[in-house]
């Protein structure tokens, strides 16, 4: 088992090297001054539209809220909670910098991608929407083999990063915070997934719609009551995190020590997984969602990325850094990593801190699932026709267990390899089709600038 980790963690080195990240900044950079700097012009209005407009007469399967909702499901929680803390562990304190520098232009490529979803989905046998970037490669570039290889990748990161790292980080909780054996949280979570997913998209979006809200709303409470308690250490916090991003950071306790490169590597490469702008997964959410012109929902999509990063990532972060649980050692012997070490840095604060962790690794993890099989069988429809998702929905179930008692790095480099190579074909795509985003952007203007008017000339 150590052999395979290290043969990925040294396909992981060659995947998220320079080229890939060199890819993301310059296409969240592209399309940030295609679109004009939309992002940042009409972030409080794409809030708005996310929480309050209803499209009901509009084509499409689910509102904007639960388009959000469930990309939000496939987002927020264990990579704004695991995937910080192991971002840390690597890459050290500075790594949460470079993850908000991957939101800056994320949030163009979000938008970007949700932009092509709508315009190019196309609606299924069984009624529903189909779209994302096998669709826009297909239908945009004309590039049908590297459209197939993008459904080929995202159905199997699916099992990884949707699925196995879930169940993983939710049986290391349990393991470390309530003694449970791997073996029972990981037949639990298979249980009630499996149910879940008899009930499709809608069933989805409507379980994202309770969950979400609610576990992100009571982790970042727990969270800000912490930093609130601690606040006398925050500024010094910031200056270790700003400095460690830009010098490297000094060996501490088990922690080894960490270059630039490796903190621009993991906050790159997390900042991804958590907020997945660029990787190509949260456009299938998109596609779904009922609205009256593309560029509105991509305004709702990019939301997502100010969510996860902005919001839930940097409460982790700031948590993990006042307590000076980074390079500690567990009871079994190694550094704390991972969720354990999220665990760890709550505790550490408040009595019974650890629990805000625990308890909401349950609803971010499940919900998380639910959303990526969803991207999951989506690409396996686009391969195999509509029939062949039912037998993907079970073989996602079922993966749930392997999940939950395998080492936890064999699965987060797994996960991250998946990722990293799911993002190329979309990232080209992205790249090649920002001329038809800057047109549909250059419409969306237009007819915010009309609705602007007209709402005057009511009031008046």
């Amino acid at each position: 088992m150590n052999s395979l980790t290290q043969v990925i963690d040294a396909l992981n080195g060659i995947i998220w090297g320079p080229p890939l990240l060199i890819l993301l900044v310059i296409v969240g950079l592209y399309l940030t001054i295609r679109i004009r700097g939309l992002q940042f012009q009409h972030l409080l209005y794409a809030h708005k539209l996310a929480f309050s407009r209803r499209d009901d007469k509009a084509q499409g399967d689910i509102s904007h809220f639960q388009a959000l909702m469930t990309a939000l499901a496939a987002t927020i929680g264990i990579g704004s909670i695991t995937g910080v803390a192991t971002a840390m562990t690597i890459g050290g304190m500075g790594a949460l910098v470079w993850m908000w520098g991957a939101a800056l232009f994320g949030m163009a490529t979000k938008y970007g991608e949700a932009i092509l979803a709508i315009k190019y989905r196309v609606t299924d046998e069984s009624g529903q929407m189909c779209g994302g970037p096998m669709y826009y490669i297909e239908k945009g570039l004309r590039w049908k083999w590297l459209a197939v290889i993008f459904a080929i990748l995202g159905a199997i990161t699916a099992l990884g990063t949707g699925n196995m790292v879930q169940a993983n980080s939710v049986s290391l909780a349990f393991s470390s915070f309530f003694h449970v054996d791997p073996i029972w949280s990981g037949i639990g979570l298979m249980s009630i997934v499996g149910v879940a997913l008899l009930g499709g998209i809608k069933s989805i979006g409507k379980i994202a719609g309770v969950l979400v809200p609610a576990m992100a709303i009571f982790y970042i409470i727990g969270g800000l009551t912490i930093i609130a308690l601690k606040i006398e250490d925050v500024p010094a916090a910031f200056v270790l995190i700003f400095r460690s991003a830009f010098s490297g950071q000094a060996a501490v306790g088990g922690f080894a020590g960490a270059t630039v490169m490796m903190a621009i590597q993991m906050g790159v490469s997390r900042g991804v997984f958590s907020s997945e702008a660029g990787l190509g997964s949260s456009p299938i959410a998109a596609a779904a969602a009922k609205t009256d012109t593309p560029g509105r929902q991509a305004l709702v999509s990019m939301c997502s990325v100010f969510i996860t990063t902005g919001i839930v990532c940097t409460i982790t972060g700031l948590v993990i850094a006042v307590s000076g649980v980074l390079g500690e050692i567990g009871a079994d012997g190694k550094m704390l990593d991972g969720s354990a070490m999220a665990l760890k840095a709550f505790d550490t604060i408040i009595p019974y801190g650890g629990f805000i962790v625990a308890i909401a690794l349950i609803p971010f993890a499940y919900s998380t699932i639910l959303g990526w099989a969803y991207y999951g069988e989506k690409c396996v429809e686009y391969l195999f026709g509509y029939r062949a998702t039912k037998g993907y929905r079970v073989i996602y179930t079922l993966v749930v267990f392997p999940g939950a008692i395998l080492g936890l790095k064999l699965i987060w480099g797994f996960a991250n390899m998946m990722n990293g190579l799911m993002a190329f074909p979309n990232l080209v795509a992205l790249f090649l089709l920002g001329g038809v985003i800057s047109k549909e952007t250059y419409f969306f203007r237009h007819l915010l600038k009309k609705e602007k008017l007209e709402r005057k000339r009511a009031k008046s």
